[in-house]
Order: structure tokens, then sequence, then C-alpha cells
């Protein structure tokens, strides 16, 4: 006898309408998660022909924003670790799109600095995420935009 249960081996799939969330429709958590979905599958379609992810767009956007940034700072500034922001630049200083220097105030860090090619490719990818994100808030007031990231700021 099999220690696993035995299991019929063809089950007739519920049809969509007769499916039931039950109470996740009413968790915040559920909710943030299929909204992050949405998001997530727009940017990668918005994405897709620069080949950035979510994380290298926000590489780029906060070396940007603080050239000669450490890659301890932007692993705290993303909520990363170590073990992923050393691969994540790896990737876009391979593309060319950044790179490392000694930093000029402490020789055990690297600062980061974007190349000309990051410039670049970082402003079209900014007119693509503002396109982007009329999409996905198309359905709400710019009052209710403006709501939404405070009330999400406020969780985190």
């Amino acid at each position: 006898m099999s220690a696993f249960p035995r299991f019929p081996a063809r089950v007739q799939p519920a049809s969509r309408e007769a499916l039931s969330e039950g109470l996740l429709p009413d968790l915040l958590g559920y909710r943030l998660r299929r909204a992050q979905v949405a998001v997530f599958n727009d940017f990668v379609r918005t994405m897709t022909e620069l080949q950035l992810t979510p994380g290298q767009f926000g590489t780029l956007v906060l070396v940007d924003a603080n050239p000669g940034l450490s890659q301890t700072a932007l692993g705290g500034l993303l909520g990363i670790d170590r073990s992923t922001v050393v691969p994540l630049i790896d990737r876009l200083e391979g593309r060319g799109l950044l790179r490392r220097e000694a930093s000029p105030t402490d020789r055990r860090t690297h600062a980061l600095i974007l190349t000309d090619a990051g410039y670049s490719l970082l402003a079209e990818a900014v007119a693509r995420v503002r396109a982007h994100e009329n999409r996905i808030a198309s359905s709400l007031s710019p009052q209710e935009r403006t709501q939404l990231i405070e009330l999400l700021a406020q969780i985190g």
C-alpha cells in the first residue's frame, strides 16, 4: 500500500462562475497582492523592449538621484540584502549602464555611477514608466491616486 493517498485520475474543474473567493476579497493583503500582480505585469510589458526589471529600473533611478551611492545604501533603499544587490549591479554594469568606482571616502566600498548609456536608457524608461503609471491609475481621480499613495505609505 502506498504512503500517498490516491486521487481520482481526472477531476473536473468547477466552472468559473461557480467558484467563490471566500473571504479573500475582504483581506487587505489579498487585494494588495492582486494589485501588485497587475502592476508588475503591466510594468514588464512596458519594459520588455528596454529589458529592464522593476529592480533594475529602481536601481537606475536611485543611482541617478544619489550619484556615488554605495551598494549597501542601495540595498537599504530597495529593501534587499547584499546577496541580491551584487548580481543586480553586475547585470547593469555588464550592460554598460552603470559602473563601480572606488569610493573617495571609504576604500572598502564602491560608489555607483550611471554611464552615458545608463542616463540615456533611464530617460527612455522614465517616459515609459509615466505612461505605465497613467494606465494603472486610469480608474482613479488625481485625488484618489494621491490618497492611495499616502495610505500605502502608512503600511510600508
